[in-house]
């Protein structure tokens, strides 16, 4: 039916009311003078390789459902605004290749976020400067090249965060970077840019990383400070010539050092003069000497003890927390002496790997937004989290407080996260997670989070941060959850923002996190690792949405992981695998369901398939529709 050209009146109306009623269904109309936003959307698939993931864009299609059903997403990859219009495409690790047509993205309004990291796009810039409107975009770890235009960005006012880390940008740094007003973050890390460094004066910019080694300690609180030289910045100069304020000071130092050595001198000549005297004339005055010198000694000692005691002030703020006591002791002295090696970094914290003098590794964990409450609060909340002792839990180990900001230290797992291991690039000749070892961490997990539930009661969200970069795996692949806990310290500010509990529909529709919050990011957990798909950052809603968009009777084809292995006689266990972690991803919080329910049912799953009578009337119960919501959710009511 055509939407525009209308010719007389009633049709008019009519149409009127067709668009309404569009409208109001989160559908996009075609606009009189352009692309609809799904045909942009389309466009701009069409202009990319995605080589044999052949599924990577299967829902985006119109006559399956729209991009957006209001603010949430139907179609993989992509975030919507309240309005039901497209505020940001989040592609990562998905191989694209191609080139990203910036011409169709250009003409969605809306767009406010791009991400493309992990992928094997290989061009040269992609003119993302088009995109006047954009707040953040995500470049790393492709293979762009070539030298980015100095004036790229003059006319992007509004860009707040830019990541093109591990690509091979060359040339100089483009100097417009400097005249963004609300820069936040920069990385520009493994890149091939030479020259110097703009001269960056943006107020609110919080992190910046140019350099790709030699990493160290707090190295980034002295990034940019005019004359600072050697490691592992550039050599210091021994050719420097001196100020004329060093000059003035060193001439007066040297002048007061001359008139003080010159007044001793004449003290102690005029000294000996008078001692003889004094013995004659006064026989008491060698007691007087005792004493004078007992009470000049006294003084010595006086100040002596004032080092001594200002010393240990000192050392005793450079001193660690340990909360445990089975561990070996050392100070933060050890820490900063030992060779760095960055982990990861970003808004939430930053994550080192320091190797101690004894040979033994340690994580540590630098937070700066950790002040939600004060430092006997703090210190008594790190040494509940230091009694907590479970197989699934990585233990804290350490901590040291400062009101800037904290560290954590933990021990370091060789074999890495669920996330590495479930997305990152795999190590020649060793296999994916077959279902078995998968069916194992989910298990570990659940029983981790079931632990932290008993264990801490009082807290809302015992864990708070789950997702696969917060499991590690031991050499057995026994999982280990990390950053637990940490809700009742965090700004809630930047809290709310980065931690995945916030991410949660109760939030999301109320403002208010529950006792099942946890319990959504234990489903949307599971759900990644039987997918294999990733759910970062603001992906977790395009994850759930996509798997039930999937028929049910598809999901042994399309949702499950290849990498699983094809093991014919435990599909009927995976699957039922899936339907627990939808039933934890339920939006309505009554719904969901509880700890003890998930413990109950995920402990019951096995390797292969069998016939029981939980099985029969699970599946039965979902088929039939008593998990109303669940059917609901999969058959959306747009069928336009």
């Amino acid at each position: 039916m055509a939407l525009c050209g209308i010719a007389t009146y009633s049709n008019s109306c009519f149409s009127v009311v067709i668009l309404m009623i569009l409208f109001l269904h989160g559908v996009n109309v075609p606009s009189c003078f352009g692309s609809s936003e799904p045909e942009l959307l389309l466009k701009f698939r069409d202009s990319l390789e995605y080589g044999n993931n052949s599924t990577t864009f299967s829902n985006w299609n119109t006559s399956i459902s729209p991009p957006c059903f209001g603010d949430r997403s139907n179609w993989v990859g992509v975030t919507c605004t309240k309005e039901g219009k497209i505020s940001g495409l989040i592609l990562e690790n998905m191989g694209l290749k191609g080139l990203i047509n910036v011409d169709a993205l250009q003409q969605l309004p809306d767009l406010r976020t791009l991400s493309f990291i992990n992928n094997d796009f290989h061009s040269t810039w992609p003119e993302l400067n088009k995109l006047a409107a954009i707040k953040t975009f995500y470049l790393s770890n492709n293979k762009f090249y070539g030298d980015i235009p100095a004036q790229t960005f003059q006319s992007m006012n509004w860009l707040k965060k830019v990541h093109l880390a591990n690509n091979q940008f060359s040339g100089q740094i483009p100097t417009s970077l400097t005249m963004l007003p609300k820069l936040m973050e920069l990385r520009l890390e493994g890149n091939k840019f030479s020259g110097r460094i703009p001269n960056f004066l943006q107020e609110d910019l919080k992190s910046f990383s140019i350099v790709q080694h030699e990493i160290q300690f707090f190295y980034d609180e002295y990034v940019g400070n005019e004359g600072l030289c050697g490691t592992p910045l550039s050599a210091c100069s021994s050719s420097k010539s001196p100020s004329i304020i060093t000059i003035v000071v060193i001439a007066i130092a040297v002048g007061v050092a001359v008139m003080i050595i010159g007044l001793l001198i004449f003290l102690l000549r005029r000294r000996k003069r008078r001692q003889p005297a004094e013995s004659v004339e006064n026989p008491q005055s060698s007691q007087r000497k005792k004493t004078r010198f007992k009470e000049v000694d006294e003084g010595s000692n006086h100040s002596r003890a004032s080092q001594v005691s200002n010393h240990s002030k000192k050392s005793e703020n450079m001193k660690l927390c340990f909360v445990r006591k089975d561990r070996e002791r050392f100070d933060l002295q050890d820490l900063l002496r030992a060779s760095a090696e960055i982990l990861g970094s970003g808004s939430f914290s930053s994550s080192y790997k320091a190797a101690l003098l004894n040979d033994s590794m340690m994580v540590v964990k630098r937070f700066k937004q950790m002040n939600n409450v004060g430092k006997e609060e703090f210190q008594e909340h790190m040494r509940r989290i230091g009694r907590l002792d479970h197989p699934n839990l990585l233990p804290l180990v350490a901590y040291y407080y400062r009101k800037e900001e904290k560290l954590l230290v933990t021990d370091y797992v060789q074999n890495g996260s669920l996330a590495l291991r479930l997305h990152g690039p795999q190590d020649v000749g060793k296999a994916g997670l077959d279902w078995p070892t998968r069916l194992k961490i989910v298990k570990g997990i659940t029983k981790g989070l079931e632990y932290l539930y008993k264990e801490l009661p009082s807290l809302v969200a015992p864990h708070g941060h789950l997702k696969s970069s917060n499991v590690l795996l031991t050499q057995s692949y026994e999982p280990l959850l990390t950053d637990y806990g940490l809700v009742p310290v965090m700004n809630q500010e930047l809290a709310q923002d980065m931690m995945v509990i916030y991410r949660s529909p109760e939030y999301s529709q109320e403002g208010q996190i529950t006792k099942k919050s946890d319990i959504w990011s234990l489903g949307v957990l599971i759900l990644e690792i039987m997918s294999g798909r990733f759910a970062g950052k603001g992906g977790e809603m395009d994850l759930v949405s996509w798997v039930k968009c999937v028929e049910p009777e598809d999901w042994s084809s399309e949702v499950l992981d290849k990498e699983m292995g094809g093991t014919r006689n435990s599909e009927g266990e995976m699957v039922k695998l899936l339907r627990i972690a939808l039933c934890c991803c339920e939006d309505d919080v009554n719904k969901r369901l509880s700890l003890k329910e998930v413990v109950e049912k995920i402990q019951e799953v096995r390797e292969k398939d069998h016939d029981d009578d939980f099985y029969s009337s699970y599946a039965s119960e979902a088929e039939v529709g008593s998990s109303t919501a669940m059917s609901d959710e999969i058959n959306f009511p747009i069928n336009a």
